[in-house]
């Protein structure tokens, strides 16, 4: 890739990154991301949050009987967004970003 992503462009490939993240389940947490990716904690949890005006569905389950803070992210639907593009593109958004 020439040149720098444009904002717009590196918020698009940041929040597919973090959405198949969490639906691999390789990181399902505010924390896991942030260990993941080394993107600060207030982007992790912006990007999650951001998720939905991609009408991506991304909701936080609660696990059984623990307080309202423990629990994963789940992905329950991708809407538009083809995740096997995300797939197939992945080191590139992972290099376009510069995460790990």
């Amino acid at each position: 890739m020439a040149g720098k992503l444009s904002k717009t462009k590196s918020s698009f490939y940041r929040r597919l990154y973090v959405a198949y993240l969490i639906d691999t389940g390789v990181a399902t947490s505010v924390p896991t991301l942030t260990e993941t990716t080394g993107m600060p904690r207030r982007t992790a949890q912006d990007t999650i949050n951001s998720l939905a005006e991609l009408d991506i569905v991304c909701e936080f389950e609660r696990h059984p009987g623990a307080p309202n803070n423990i629990g994963r992210y789940v992905i329950r639907d991708w809407g538009a967004i083809n995740r096997r593009w995300i797939m197939h593109h992945l080191t590139h958004i992972k290099d376009s970003l510069g995460y790990p």
